[in-house]
């Protein structure tokens, strides 16, 4: 039997042992009392169908089923935390096409990697808002498309309002996984992501240990100053390449690979409450892109008390194990289902994906 084939059959034979109740992606349906839930973060949204990072795409991703919708964030120059994957812009919005905006690009050097566009942190919240979202990747998702220029730059509180507004009118507690983005970076810039986001989680009654929030980073400085403010869980991200960026700066040698380790499992252990690894480190690939043999990382993980929510399922092909494409056309969905199902076999806490309804289909037959 192959690797994948090995995987889709422990997936079904651990259905049981993991007590996962079914959940339709319209209705998202409670577990079971003493049935562990498989819990479905909407990565940026439902990125997979709307721009990222847009009420549009949390909403959708809410409706759909997902039960932690994701913002990353970014401060403007004024201070306010808003919501996209990195601080340059040129990519996710249509910033080039406001001429009153063009002295404004420039080239960076973000952790380490030298970046050329427009940032965040160079426009006030008010010049942001005459921004309009864009798809980030259009060559592979060209129906996201149709929905360019229709949506604004939202802001934290914004999330959080709709995530209130969601959750009272679909009669669930919707989460919200904030991601900390380049904490160490814009600290030294005099504009740190931490104190805005404790102070909204204050403002809106969800810094509670009971609260459906989880904090993210890459970085763990900042991990380990966030526990001493907050009660919330919090994920420590792991890469399957490099290292923490306050490691680097710091000098210090370890890597994201020594984290994982059964030793730099204990130590997360002791400032956070969940891993989100890259599904990499879970399944690793070849240099083929095909299956390997699975590692100990979650069995590591949950034997240190750690939860583990691994990153990012996609559909199309290009973002897929070569064991589950489906041709060689990138843009062409492959078997993302069997891909979901080999994760969950692994008996992981979590997941991320962009297509929150096709985690939670599979979720339903696991």
């Amino acid at each position: 039997m192959t690797i994948r084939g090995r995987l889709i059959a422990l997936s079904v034979a651990g259905a049981a042992a993991l007590g996962v109740i079914a959940a339709g992606p319209a209705t998202a349906a409670e577990p079971t009392p003493g049935a562990e839930q498989i819990e479905v973060f909407g990565h940026r949204g439902a990125s997979g169908y709307r721009p990222e990072h847009t009420l549009a795409s949390y909403e959708l991703a809410a409706r759909m089923g997902a039960d932690f919708i994701e913002p990353d964030l970014v401060p403007t120059k004024d201070g306010v935390l808003v919501a996209r994957h990195e601080p340059e812009i040129g990519g996710t919005t249509d910033v080039a096409e406001h001429p009153e905006f063009a002295s404004r690009k420039t080239t960076k050097v973000i952790d380490g990697t030298e970046m050329t566009g427009w940032f965040t942190e160079d426009f006030t919240l008010a010049e942001l808002k005459t921004l309009r979202a864009k798809e980030r990747i259009p060559e592979v998702r060209q129906h996201n498309t149709v929905y360019d220029g229709l949506y604004e730059v939202p802001t934290l509180q914004e999330v959080l309002d709709l995530r209130a507004r969601l959750s009272k009118e679909l009669g669930r507690n919707i989460g919200v996984a904030p991601e900390t983005k380049h904490p160490s970076y814009f600290r030294a810039i005099g504009l740190p992501v931490e104190p805005g986001l404790v102070e909204a989680l204050n403002a809106n009654g969800l810094n509670e240990r009971d609260s459906k929030v989880v904090v993210q980073s890459f970085e763990v400085g900042n991990l380990k100053r966030l526990r001493d403010e907050l009660r919330v869980r919090l994920v420590q991200l792991i890469s399957n390449t490099g290292a923490p960026q306050d490691f680097i700066e710091a000098g210090d040698p370890r890597t994201y690979a020594d984290m994982v380790t059964p030793e730099g499992l204990k130590e997360i252990a002791t400032y956070a409450d969940v891993i989100g690894p890259d599904t990499k480190v879970i399944l690793p690939v070849d240099d083929t892109g095909h299956l390997t043999e699975p590692t100990t990382v979650v069995a590591d993980a949950h034997a240190a008390g750690l939860q583990v929510v691994p990153y990012t399922v996609r559909a199309e092909n290009t973002f897929l194990p070569a064991d589950f494409q489906s041709s060689a056309d990138p843009v062409q969905w492959g078997d993302v289902l069997g891909y979901f199902h080999a994760l969950y076999a692994q008996k992981i806490d979590g997941i991320f994906s962009d297509m929150p309804d096709l985690a939670l289909t599979a979720r339903d037959q696991h």
